[in-house]
Formats: C-alpha cells, sequence, structure tokens
C-alpha cells in the first residue's frame, strides 16, 4: 500500500511539472532580469591578535607568561562586551627567543580570534595588553548584524527592477505583464568574499614605537561596501 501511494505521489509531481513547464511553452512571456544593489558599513569586525610570551630586560628568569598575557586580553575584551564565546583560541605555537643560546627554553605564542561589535574602544581595549607581549594584530574578516535582512531588501529590490524591465518591455509592444511563471535567484551574497583584503599590524616593541610617534593606532577605518543582487524572471505577457 506504502508503495502505491509513493508511486501516486511522484506520478502527481510529475505530471504538476510537465503541466507547468506546458503552460511555459504555450504562454506569451517576457524574459528579464532584475538587479539592485546596496552599500553598507560593516558594525562587526574578526581581529586576529597573537600573543608572544618573551623574558623582562632580557633576562632568562623574569618571564612573563602566555597566561599572564591571555588574561589582560581576555579581561580587556570582556571589558569592551566580547562575548566569551565569541573569544577563541586559533593556533599555538613554539619559538626561541635566543637561537645562539644552547639549551635555550622554549617560548610560547598563542594566536586569538576575537569577533568584536563595539568598535568604538577598540583601541583602549589593546591599550590594556603588555605590548611587549603583542606579536601581531589584523583584521580577518568583516560582517553585519542585520545580514539577513539586507539580503531580503537587496531581493526583494531585485524582483521589483525584474517586473519594472518587464513592463517596459511589454508596453513598447502594446501589452501588459500579468503574473511571474519563474523567478530565478542567481546572486550569492558572500560576505567574506566581498569584503576588503584585511591588513596586518605589527605590534612589535620597535613598530608600537613608530606608530605611537606618528600618532597611529590600529586603523578601524572601515569603508562602505557594496553588496549586488541579480536575478531572472519569466513573466505572463497579456
Amino acid at each position: 500500500m506504502k508503495k502505491i501511494l509513493t508511486l501516486l505521489v511522484l506520478l502527481t509531481a510529475v505530471v504538476s511539472t510537465q503541466a507547468q513547464n506546458s503552460l511555459m511553452e504555450n504562454s506569451r512571456r517576457v524574459s528579464t532580469r532584475g538587479y539592485a544593489e546596496k552599500e553598507v558599513t560593516p558594525d562587526i569586525i574578526y581581529l586576529s591578535i597573537s600573543l608572544k610570551e618573551y623574558y623582562q630586560d632580557g633576562n632568562s628568569k623574569k618571564k612573563v607568561s602566555i597566561e599572564t598575557l591571555e588574561k589582560q586580553l581576555f579581561d580587556a575584551a570582556m571589558k569592551n562586551g566580547v562575548r566569551k564565546d565569541d573569544f577563541t583560541i586559533q593556533n599555538i605555537y613554539s619559538y626561541n627567543a635566543e637561537t645562539k643560546k644552547k639549551n635555550n627554553e622554549l617560548l610560547q605564542s598563542r594566536q586569538y580570534r576575537i569577533k568584536v561589535t563595539n568598535l568604538n574602544n577598540l583601541n583602549t581595549m589593546m591599550d590594556e595588553v603588555d605590548p611587549k607581549g603583542l606579536q601581531s594584530t589584523s583584521i580577518s574578516g568583516y560582517d553585519h548584524s542585520q545580514k539577513r535582512q539586507i539580503e531580503k531588501e537587496l531581493k526583494t529590490s531585485a524582483v521589483k527592477d525584474a517586473r519594472t524591465n518587464a513592463e517596459i518591455l511589454a508596453n513598447a509592444d502594446g501589452g501588459s505583464v500579468g503574473k511571474a511563471l519563474m523567478i530565478n535567484d542567481n546572486s550569492n551574497v558572500n560576505w567574506n568574499e566581498i569584503m576588503p583584503q584585511p591588513r596586518m599590524y605589527s605590534m612589535a616593541k620597535t613598530a608600537n614605537a613608530e606608530m605611537d610617534a606618528a600618532g597611529e593606532g590600529l586603523d578601524l577605518n572601515i569603508r562602505p561596501i557594496k553588496l549586488t543582487c541579480n536575478i531572472d524572471a519569466v513573466f505572463e505577457l497579456k
């Protein structure tokens, strides 16, 4: 009995599809394309921060541990509104502080990924971390808190644009446009692919001195990006 019901469902689907295709083939129709674009400024950034252990004043007995540096960064991030789940360790490395010395202790370096939604106090957050323990900082990605809503608005505008274009063509032939027979979404709004190339900021001691002298910090001049949406549509031609 179940097999018979399954077969009936499949036959119904096939007949329905054939009927739709027949309607498309036999009806007068107009094909067109819709386009929409929108400039958006990201309000979320992903930071990639590397911390490294070091010896105070070159004294191998006075090591600033990676745990100490990590706590500084973690506390500063939490104070800036970062959620605990958005503070993650990406990689762990080891390195030699003095490669010429024998039996030299390996020092540890860790790379963190932090999702930041409050960009106002970001430089202040970085100031709370020991600059000698900061190896590098980079903006590795961007996002937007209203991403889904923005994509919805783009697709809606693109469909309306397709209908407008179809009406222009139909009016030129003395006709009018009816319902949409087919809408094909060709857009692929991938935020990771359309974002600007992430920049790397060296936070080594010497680089810090030069940046401070120049009055510079972590560059957060986040520019608007252009999102686009393309759809193909077929409308009934009356």
